[in-house]
């Protein structure tokens, strides 16, 4: 089944956009000189390459100390190098005298196709989707098994048919054109050295965003059905690591399983010398894991709470750890995580679990989410979202006290969880937009489209107004770019990116102009009671929507 499903999406990358930069140097290879046989021979050097590298790539660069982008960047420098060989027959006479010793063969032998086709293998950007992001992430945790070699090739497999036939077909074509000479061999490198400053410029992002996601339309029947999601899951070792039945064990609190260690972190924050932090240094402890993220509202409001806690029971033996995982892309910076726990005023310690692996050893789905952890590495209660912080803290007091530490009082703080019936949380990118409250133009994800609001609007829905480009997690505003919607809520926020201003209004009053001046979250109206009202934004050109949460 997964040899089906990673061909399958193959194919569908090979009729991505995203495969567009690559096709040139594919048809001028196939057009090159030598035998029948090389075309063959590059494409089949591709399919090695990429996959080799998408499996093995990260643990030979990190055993070597290398950058993790180097092979790309060496497989482009050779592209333009031979780009200009191509260009110059000069240029290809100073390189090739170096080298002579090794010029066994004439370049035109198929065996020089296999070497073009390793070096397009490490240039290849397919469009993910969930059969690569397996592999992907199996890859990032090596855990790569024979399933994962056999899906990874079968990917290969998928998008290496379409480009032979592609490069066959360049063959057919250079037989009639080689008859021009050295018109023909300078056009083949300006055909490369233009498809490889494309790719250095990350063209094949561009072309997705600008062509439209027919991609993504494929991959949905395909790579992201439920037998498709139930076998990927199962190759990535899936399941809930705290589904098992639960005992007791010298308390009232349940023992839910051995807790996972921190792993794949790629920085720590307020920790000694920033240096890591592991459970088995924090053994004799009662320990606290926080997954948040520091633009979500629910992680935000459960902050102070965090806060009283730390402060009353630290000395006493509790130690939090907020395992930060990313929801949106700016959220992988480090800067931008060091300066939200300052102005958060989070002082335990910050993972900052970029690559997801934390959280996958937790099988973790929510934000936030909390772990409560034993002196001796158990995990005793978990609870997913905001709420239930009286028994969250009685069953910290209830450890404490089992460590036979002095435990203060008990911490009173008010509980800033809507409990009113309000507008639920609303994201603007295409991959999570909830069609079911849009109104308006239909959308039209991954390009530059004007959009027209609609007239009326029900409760709990938005409509665009003006020109937007509509990715997966945000919408870039263009000229005279409008969102309005129809909330009931105390408070209304937005995930905001760029630099610019939002202009509000409610009900058709002006009540503020918000300065946006980084990727964080904003306040865009607040209220002491509940309001039902119409929200109407204006935006300048680049500023980036992402997600309204309501309090």
């Amino acid at each position: 089944m997964l040899i089906g499903i990673g061909l399958l999406a193959g194919v569908i990358t090979a009729v991505s956009p995203c495969i567009l930069p690559v096709l040139p140097i594919v048809l001028t290879a196939g057009a090159g000189e030598g035998s029948a046989r090389r075309p063959f021979m590059v494409i089949g050097g591709l399919v090695a390459s990429f996959t080799v590298f998408t499996l093995a790539a990260g643990s030979i660069l990190s055993a070597l100390g290398l950058p993790q982008d180097f092979l790309r960047n060496l497989a482009i420098a050779m592209l333009f190098v031979v780009a200009g060989s191509l260009l110059s027959k000069r240029f290809a006479f100073a390189l090739e005298r170096p080298l002579a010793f090794m010029t066994r063969r004439r370049g035109g032998h198929p065996s020089s196709g296999f070497v073009l086709g390793l070096s397009l293998g490490l240039v290849f950007v397919p469009c993910a989707g969930p059969v690569l992001a397996t592999i992907t992430i199996l890859a990032a945790k090596s855990q790569v098994s024979v399933e994962t070699v056999v899906l990874t090739l079968a990917y290969g497999v998928g998008f290496g048919v379409p480009m032979l036939l592609i490069a066959l077909g360049g063959k057919q074509v250079s037989q009639r054109l080689r008859a021009t000479g050295p018109a023909f061999r300078r056009g083949s490198g300006v055909v490369l050295a233009l498809s490889a400053v494309g790719i250095l410029f990350n063209v094949p992002q561009t072309l997705q965003t600008h062509l439209g996601g027919y991609s993504s339309a494929l991959q949905s029947h395909v790579e992201d059905t439920k037998l498709a999601r139930t076998h990927l899951a199962k190759l990535r070792g899936g399941g809930n690591a705290f589904a098992a039945t639960t005992t007791t064990s010298g308390s009232t609190l349940p023992v839910l399983g051995r807790a996972p260690a921190f792993t794949g972190i790629d920085s720590w924050l307020n920790t000694p010398a920033e240096r890591p932090l592991t459970l088995r240094q924090l053994r004799g402890k009662v320990v606290l894991v926080d997954f948040w993220t520091y633009s979500c509202i629910n992680c935000i409001r459960t902050l102070p709470h965090l806060r009283a806690w730390y402060a009353a029971y630290h000395r006493a033996g509790l130690e939090i750890v907020g395992v930060h995982t990313p929801e949106f892309a700016f959220e992988h910076v480090r800067g931008n995580v060091e300066h939200a726990t300052h102005d958060l005023h989070v002082t335990w310690p910050v993972a900052l679990d970029n690559d997801y692996k934390t959280w996958d050893a937790y099988s973790n789905e929510y934000w936030p989410a909390e772990y409560l952890v034993d002196r001796t590495g158990r995990v005793r209660r978990t609870h997913f979202g905001e709420g239930e912080y009286g028994d969250t803290e009685r069953a910290i007091r209830s450890l404490l006290a089992a460590n036979g530490a002095t435990v203060p009082g008990a911490r009173h703080i008010a509980d800033a969880t809507p409990t009113a019936l309000v507008t639920p949380e609303t994201y603007v990118g295409y991959a999570r937009i909830d069609s079911s409250r849009y109104r308006g133009s239909p959308l039209r994800p991954r390009q530059i489209h004007s959009y027209s609001l609609a007239p009326r609007l029900p409760r709990d829905a938005l409509s665009l107004g003006g020109r937007w480009t509509i990715g997966d997690q945000r919408a870039v505003a263009g000229r005279g770019a409008r969102l309005r919607l129809h909330f009931h809520a105390h408070d209304v926020y937005l995930v905001l990116g760029g630099t610019g201003r939002v202009r509000v209004s409610v009900d058709g009053h002006p009540t503020r102009t918000v300065a946006v001046n980084g990727d964080r979250l904003y306040t865009l109206f607040s209220s002491r009671t509940v309001r039902d009202g119409l929200l109407d934004l204006r935006f300048d050109r680049g500023v980036n929507a992402y997600a309204f949460t309501f309090g």
